[in-house]
């Protein structure tokens, strides 16, 4: 059973940082690609930032320059700094990973985290 948890999330003032981290567990053959994912109230869930099957970083717009994504699959863990923090980027912040869970199987599926809430306060 593959599980994914976060942590690093809170309340945190206007132009200030915080960091995500998120490590899979449970038994599996291997980490195709881990991301950050966010839904505010009353919006769809957004890709903020992600790494390509190939290892390349994707950010949504609103949070290039801010947020870096870096990753450690050896750890099973991935990361999201997030600088220069504005109200807009509140809300509950979910990790995801597309893991292949069996070498005889050349399938992946997909996996989130239970989120962890960020609230940015003006």
């Amino acid at each position: 059973q593959v599980q994914l948890g976060e942590s690093g999330g809170g309340l945190v003032q206007a132009g200030g940082s915080l960091r995500l981290s998120c490590i899979a567990s449970g038994s599996f053959f291997r980490i195709n690609t881990m991301g950050w994912y966010r839904q505010a109230p009353g919006k769809q869930r957004e890709l903020v930032a992600g790494f390509t099957s190939g290892g390349s970083a994707n950010y949504a717009d609103s949070v290039k320059g801010r947020f870096t994504i870096s990753r450690d699959y050896a750890k099973r863990s991935v990361y999201l700094q997030m600088n220069s923090l504005k109200p807009e980027d509140t809300a509950v912040y979910y990790c995801n990973a597309r893991i292949r869970t069996r070498v005889e199987l050349p399938y992946e599926y997909n996996y989130w985290g239970q989120g962890t809430q960020v609230t940015v306060s003006s």
